[in-house]
C-alpha cells in the first residue's frame, strides 16, 4: 500500500497541473462597456475623460463636439488603459482599486476621487467583469444599458 502511496506522489509530482492562463483582456467589451463608464458623468465629479487627457494613464481627447470615440482612438485607448489592470485579478489593477473607497479594498489616492464606495457598485463590477476576461458577447446589465443610453453609446 504505501508503495501505491509513493507511486501516486511521484506521477502527481513529475506531471504539476498546468499553470492556470491569465485570461486576455476583451477589445470589444472595452469599447462597449467601459468607455461609456469612462464618460459618465458623476455628480461632484469630473468625468473621468476630462482628467485623463492629460494624467496617467491618457485617455485620446474627445473631439469638439463628440460624446464618443472613433475606432481608432478606442484602440488607442484599449491599448494603454490594459496596462492598468492584471488580467484575471481586479482587485491587483490599479483602474479598479484608485477610484474605488480604500474602506472597499481601494488605494489611498485618486486625484479624481472616489468614484465608488464599495465593489458592489455597477460601473465597478463591470470593470472587474472586463479585468476578468469577460468578452464583449456577455450580456449587459440593466445598469449598463442605462449608462450607455446616458453616455450616447459611446459613439461619436
Amino acid at each position: 500500500m504505501t508503495a501505491v502511496y509513493f507511486t501516486v506522489i511521484a506521477v502527481l509530482l513529475a506531471h504539476p497541473a498546468p499553470a492556470q492562463k491569465a485570461p486576455t483582456l476583451d477589445y470589444s467589451f472595452f469599447k462597449e462597456r467601459v468607455q461609456p463608464i469612462l464618460l459618465k458623468k458623476r455628480p461632484g465629479h469630473a468625468r473621468c475623460v476630462t482628467c485623463h487627457r492629460h494624467g496617467s494613464p491618457p485617455l485620446v481627447p474627445l473631439a469638439a463636439g463628440a460624446s464618443g470615440w472613433t475606432e481608432e482612438q478606442s484602440r488607442k485607448n484599449f491599448e494603454i488603459w490594459k496596462l492598468f489592470v492584471v488580467p484575471g485579478n481586479p482587485l491587483k489593477s490599479s483602474l479598479l482599486r484608485h477610484p474605488l473607497a480604500e474602506a472597499a479594498g481601494g488605494d489611498r489616492f485618486h486625484a479624481g476621487g472616489k468614484h465608488w464606495k464599495s465593489q458592489s457598485d455597477p460601473e465597478w463590477q463591470t470593470l472587474a467583469a472586463w479585468a476578468r476576461g469577460q468578452d464583449g458577447m456577455s450580456p449587459q446589465t440593466g445598469d449598463e444599458k442605462k449608462l450607455r443610453q446616458l453616455t450616447g453609446g459611446g459613439k461619436k
